[in-house]
């Protein structure tokens, strides 16, 4: 198998970068291909705009839909893009490792899936607009995992703690950004207090971390709603049949 690891933590001694670390351990150990991109490391462009898009169709107005569509189809996207494409779509399994700032992904980190999810790859899928999102598109039958270093108290972010529960805050990366496209989402991996991690502990998540790795392959993923499963007769709105009586994420996972 090949994996990609994308990770977003200039630190070497951060707890984020011992996951990678450890990560790579596991998965070369296990015979599979490893590959990474480090997005500090690389100084990966954040900002997507108009340097982008080094042939512009419409030079007067940038319309990032317009743009990103002839780029990725006439093969003139930048070359970090088209090489981050390049791992992305040979990978069976994408982990994504990044701190928890301000409620959710670095900028750089955003910025990435902002410049590599180009319009024809991982949305307007073979030219049919939404047709082919959640559960759907270039990137089915990939596995997507997110391993999270959070600095505060794991009872912050339980269900009733005062930031909200971590699964609400990373809805719009699990669902909105890796199941829109296709993937199959495993449930996060969650480091707190990361930031004042002892040894135990930190032994304890080693444990953790590598558990779930040995069971990338295997493991349920979270059983968003694909939106081509009858749920979404308009594919838009859920069926009045589907969760009665439930609003909100909560209402797109099965079972709730």
């Amino acid at each position: 198998m090949n994996i990609l690891l994308v990770y977003a933590q200039p630190e070497h001694t951060s707890v984020t970068r011992h996951l990678v670390d450890i990560a790579v351990e596991v998965f070369t150990g296990q015979g599979h291909q490893v590959e990474q991109s480090d997005l500090y490391g690389m100084e990966w462009k954040a900002v997507f705009d108009g340097d982008d898009f080094p042939e512009r169709v419409n030079p007067a107005r940038l319309s990032f839909i317009d743009e990103s569509r002839h780029a990725f189809h006439h093969g003139c996207q930048t070359p970090d893009v088209s090489e981050e494409q390049r791992k992305v779509l040979a990978a069976d399994a994408v982990i994504m490792l990044f701190p928890l700032w301000w409620f959710g992904m670095p900028a750089i980190m955003k910025g990435w899936i902002e410049r590599v999810w180009a319009y024809g790859l991982a949305y307007g899928y073979q030219g049919k607009g939404n047709a082919h999102r959640y559960g759907e598109g270039a990137f089915a039958g990939k596995r997507a995992l997110l391993a999270v270093s959070v600095g505060g108290p794991e009872q912050d972010y339980s269900p009733r703690g005062i930031n909200g529960p971590l699964e609400q805050l990373l809805f719009p990366v699990t669902h909105g950004t890796l199941f829109y496209t296709g993937m199959e989402v495993l449930p996060t991996f969650a480091v707190y207090g990361s930031g004042r991690i002892d040894t135990d502990a930190m032994a304890q998540t080693e444990a953790r971390w590598r558990q779930r790795l040995n069971a990338m392959f295997v493991e349920e993923p979270i059983a968003f709603r694909r939106q081509n499963s009858g749920d979404y007769p308009d594919s838009h709105v859920l069926a009045d049949h589907v969760s009665p009586g439930l609003s909100g994420m909560a209402a797109h996972i099965a079972g709730r």
